[in-house]
């Protein structure tokens, strides 16, 4: 009878023991959100998706995890209405406990996969993170994760109505070979014009796609002593300057940071191959991490700071590519090998669509401008991004400084005109000031703007 007693004791003790573990408090931090874009974006390299089809896999996830995230927290406001036709995500089930972080983390994981081609690496990486959870808690992870999957589903077929699957079905873009000024392939692989109806999907927060129309290239000329040519000139002799300094200089440490050209094709002899890294809009989510760890952003802040500046990104994306199919200028290293020099080569190699604006001037003016809003203006950080590429850090004082650079970047890349450049800055800075004056994302931007 005392063996029973001692053993039914044991029993209840262990019982009890499990019990408290199965209503263990669980915590979500803003590392494990770290992780998991560090990991779509590791995906995305191996994927290989071009700078624009990038952004959109960055902004709808986010999205998704920032309506679940403001739904519980009065700092925050929600995205509906403000963004794209967006409507109001589905509650939870009232009868349901939920944690709202991890039904975040399970919309954005969800969404992540929908938007990728290699599920199962991210799979493995999402179980990971959803054993310790329910380790901790398993009704009310499941609970929690029921109710991400009900937004991911509704943030799902919002995202479907953007017009991206109709663009997948479009006409490719026709090289015009009897026009100098118009854009053509170049080497090394010659490829096609990537994305020429983006300008077609939905905005985020801008009311059209060239609500930000810029100032039209100078009109295409090869006298010397025109506006255009002294331009194409410019990358010509910086370029020369640049090899002459050779591969420690300034110019090309700064050229190579901020490459971000998910796909390099290496010639050899027979063999080509592609090297593979990241986009432009990753190198910003990027930073956006850099100042989340930075500046010791809770869980909340870290999803905000990730959405706003990949909405910016988005919509800056769509603006730019609008331009450049609609000017469809011809790149300097086409017109420097007919007119100029047939054996000269830019620092970084060419991406395949036109010129005018640059791609990373108006992505980078509209990201910076998202994230001094967010962080504050003159906000020293180390930029470590490149380093898995085998690249040094560089820091910078300040958002706009990055942003600088990054544009100038393309300069001494040998792959942009100056104005492509300067033009594409303001044109971003101006897309981004606007996506932060009518984004109403926390209540004392609400209250700002309305006394």
């Amino acid at each position: 009878m005392k063996k029973i007693f001692i053993l039914a004791s044991v029993s209840i003790l262990i019982g009890s023991c499990a019990t408290e573990t199965k209503t263990e408090a669980i915590e979500v931090t803003p590392e494990q959100l770290h992780r998991s874009v560090d990991k779509v974006v590791e995906i995305m390299i191996h994927d290989i998706f071009s700078p624009p089809v990038a952004s959109r896999i960055f902004a709808y996830p986010n999205i998704a995890a920032y309506e679940i995230m403001a739904l519980n927290n009065d700092e925050y406001l929600s995205l509906e209405g403000q963004v794209g036709q967006l409507g109001a995500i589905p509650k939870p089930d009232s009868t349901k406990t939920v944690n709202y972080d991890v039904a975040a983390m399970v919309a954005h994981l969800e969404l992540s996969k929908r938007l990728i081609f290699s599920e199962k690496r991210l799979e493995t990486f999402r179980d990971s993170l959803y054993g310790i959870w329910q380790g901790k808690n398993p009704e009310l992870f499941n609970d929690s994760k029921d109710y991400g999957l009900q937004v991911a589903d509704f943030v799902g077929a919002w995202m479907n109505k953007d017009n991206y699957p109709q663009t997948r079905t479009m006409p490719k873009f026709t090289v015009d070979t009897d026009d100098p000024t118009r854009w053509q392939p170049t080497p090394p692989a010659y490829i096609e014009a990537i994305e020429p109806h983006w300008n077609k999907i939905r905005p985020f927060v801008i009311d059209s796609a060239n609500q930000f129309k810029p100032a039209p290239p100078y009109p295409f000329s090869l006298e010397k002593e025109s506006a255009f040519y002294k331009e194409l000139k410019e990358v010509y002799d910086v370029g020369k300057k640049i090899e002459k300094e050779g591969d420690d200089s300034e110019e090309i440490q700064i050229a190579q940071f901020w490459d971000c050209n998910p796909y390099v094709s290496v010639t050899r002899g027979h063999l080509m191959f592609a090297t593979k890294k990241i986009s432009p809009g990753a190198h910003w989510i990027g930073i956006a991490k850099i100042a989340s760890r930075k500046t010791n952003s809770d869980f909340a802040k870290t999803v905000y700071a990730y959405t706003k500046t990949s909405i910016a990104i988005a919509d800056a994306f769509i603006s730019c590519w609008d331009e450049k199919y609609r000017s469809n200028l011809i790149r300097p290293e086409t017109l420097i090998n007919q007119h100029i020099d047939e054996n000269w080569q830019p620092v970084l190699q060419t991406p395949p669509f036109p010129e005018y604006t640059s791609g990373h001037s108006v992505v980078s003016g509209a990201a910076a401008t998202a994230l001094t809003d967010i962080f504050g203006d003159n906000f020293y950080f180390d930029d470590d991004t490149e380093v898995a590429y085998g690249l040094p850090v560089r820091s910078f004082n300040s958002f706009r400084e990055a942003a600088d650079e990054a544009a100038i970047s393309r300069m001494y890349g040998g792959i942009h005109y100056r104005m492509a450049i300067e033009v594409g800055v303001k044109q971003g800075r101006d897309l981004g000031k606007f996506v932060i004056d009518n984004l109403k994302m926390t209540r004392d931007s609400h209250m700002a703007s309305n006394p």
